[in-house]
């Protein structure tokens, strides 16, 4: 047991600690405040708190529990509303009121809760750590499936089905130091990574629905990206998006000091949302853990290892797990304002030294692996990380940190989101390297002229931004009429296929097939009029045809009416025809 001596913010030094060790855990004053250990120099202990410290004085006891920061997994987690340091946030409001009373002390996961346990092993079989040893249908979308706990292996000497809590011995495993009771609870260090077999290299794109980045910069399945922009450019739409419609069984999101409007906002609107692929409400494999900028400011440092971690756990089942964190901007702040008040040496704007290993430690958990056990099975967690760079220079050390470890860069532009373009993702700054590693998915999956019209729509956007400069200096007159059609196509792009709507019904998703047709038709009517154009056609004649209007409503089409798009194809052939032919006779 130690006494405070210094108490600055959330940051508490505490004398007589000769036996912590670094990250345990302990509880300040009779309070019983959480705080954890973040330095120890001889019995002098460095703690930050993760509640409120108002009203705290020199002399208050501190007391270790000699574990570090951890998570409790088990089946309850999914649909759970957690804050930074997995409080239940529901079961804190009825119990407490809307404010979370200082030193309250819950169950992170509910202890008396039965949940049908079914096994999928029997007595006399050979188990290792990693193996499934039975499931619990958590919710009617996700099988929770429990896993022979790391470090163990043996036989099984008993295993029971029926309904337990998630204390309760589930199965006996004899192992070579004695026999070791199972249970569904596990507890696992946040700051620790799970362990698993090999990590492999994210060949298979994650599908958003989102066609500026499924055509233009596709992040992996375990792969990591980040979404940088100014306040006000769509960044936490663009998490909401990926949130509702990613292609992943699991989705956790940490709202790391985000503020309280937005985060309510998707506290109301994902219990309403339906998953597309089941109907049934998108919570449902969905676990929300929200800490938001009034809450303490150590518990937001915490929050996204809590987030990785029950990731990682889905990950372990061997599920695919999309994590997204908003914004690790302000869990920076949260590391700059604790390493402030232990009086490091500050590092670029007062940052600490060690942001860019933090936010790689952070961005290195993701990925695809082979897991743990006798099964050949794979897992993947996909990690979306917000930037919120202030006054949106991208110059600013937790943008270039991040750029330095993500693979996908979703650049998102003020200018854009002034004009009302959503997402407001930058075609000319951002980037995916994953892209010419996918070639053969979409080769396989979608078509194989795929990647040739996503180089062609690169193309025209090029040329577009080099055009402009010429546009704004003598106007769009002085273009020839090849130049004019790639402004136009490029217009077509840009307004028809990468402007989406997010709160339109048919064009907030847009499937794989979908962006395909649609890639179709653009390169069509390209090519087409560039051979009318050459038939000494009249230009506005090619941008004056119906077959172009029915392009830019073609997002509109609803995804099981995608046969519309070849009645459009054969009306742009039969008006590019009759164009064709009328340049031919006026020559």
């Amino acid at each position: 047991m130690g006494k405070t001596v210094k108490i600055s913010g959330p940051l508490i030094i505490a004398e007589g600690m000769a036996d912590c060790k670094m990250y345990d855990v302990v509880r300040v004053s009779d309070k019983g405040l959480i705080g954890e250990v973040i330095e120890l120099r001889g019995d002098k202990a460095s703690v930050q708190v993760y509640e409120e410290t108002s009203g705290l004085g020199p002399g208050e006891e501190v007391v270790s529990t000699g574990e570090p920061l951890s998570v409790e997994l088990a089946p309850g987690l999914l649909s759970g509303i957690f804050d930074g340091i997995q409080r239940p946030l529901t079961t804190l409001f009825f119990k407490y009121g809307s404010r979370i009373s200082r030193g309250v002390s819950v169950n992170n996961l509910d202890r008396e809760k039965k949940w049908h346990f079914s096994p999928r092993v029997k007595s006399g079989d050979a188990v290792s750590e990693g193996d499934v040893l039975g499931v619990v249908q958590e919710t009617e979308i996700i099988e929770h499936r429990i896993l022979v706990p790391n470090g163990v292996s043996g036989k099984v000497v008993s295993v029971e089905e029926g309904d337990f809590t998630i204390e309760a011995t589930v199965a006996v495993i004899q192992t070579n130091t004695g026999k070791k009771p199972i249970s569904m609870l596990r507890k696992w260090p946040v700051r620790k990574g799970r362990p698993y077999r090999e990590k492999l290299s994210p060949d298979k794109p994650m599908v958003t629905g989102q066609r500026v980045i499924d055509t233009l910069f596709p992040v992996a399945r375990g792969g990591v990206a980040a979404v940088p922009g100014p306040f006000g450019s769509g960044k936490t739409v663009v998490q909401h998006q990926l949130a509702k419609w990613a292609d992943a069984d699991i989705i956790v999101y940490v709202g790391c000091g985000e503020r309280g409007n937005e985060m309510t906002d998707v506290l109301n609107e994902f219990p309403e949302l339906t998953d597309p692929k089941t109907g049934e409400p998108i919570m449902k494999r969905t676990v929300l853990i929200a800490n938001t900028s009034d809450m303490p400011v150590a518990a937001r440092e915490a929050s996204i290892y809590t987030g990785i971690t029950i990731a990682e756990y889905f990950r372990d089942m061997g599920y695919n797990v999309a994590i997204m964190a908003d914004s690790t901007s302000r869990w920076a702040e949260a590391l700059r304002e604790m390493s402030g008040r232990l009086e490091e040496m500050p590092g670029d704007e007062g940052y600490p030294a060690y942001l860019s290993s933090r936010l790689a430690e952070f961005y290195e958990r993701a990925g695809i692996v082979k897991l743990l056990g006798s099964q050949d099975r794979t897992g993947s967690v996909t990690a979306i990380g917000a930037v919120s760079p202030p006054g949106g220079d991208l110059s600013e050390p937790v943008s270039q940190a991040t750029l330095r470890i993500v693979k996908v860069f979703w650049g998102l532009s003020a200018s854009l989101a002034y004009k009302r373009h959503f997402p407001a993702i930058d075609w000319l700054i951002s980037y995916s390297l994953y892209a010419d590693k996918m070639r053969d998915w979409y080769g396989e999956n979608v078509s194989a002229d795929f990647v040739a019209y996503r180089q062609f729509i690169m193309t025209v956007l090029q040329e577009e931004a080099a055009l402009d400069e010429i546009v704004r200096l003598v106007g769009m007159d002085a273009l020839s009429s090849k130049d004019r059609l790639t402004m136009e196509t490029a217009k077509i792009i840009r307004e028809d296929y990468l402007h989406q709507n997010a709160f339109d019904d048919v064009d907030t998703y847009t499937s794989m097939k979908k962006q395909f047709l649609m890639l179709k038709l653009i390169y069509e009517f390209d090519s087409r009029a560039r051979e009318a154009v050459a038939s000494f056609a009249s230009l506005n004649d090619i941008l004056g045809c119906s077959a172009k209007e029915k392009i830019g409503r073609a997002k509109f089409i609803p995804e099981d009416n995608l046969s519309e798009f070849d009645e459009i194809l054969k009306l742009l052939g039969t008006e590019m025809k009759a164009i064709c032919q009328g340049g031919e006779e006026d020559v």
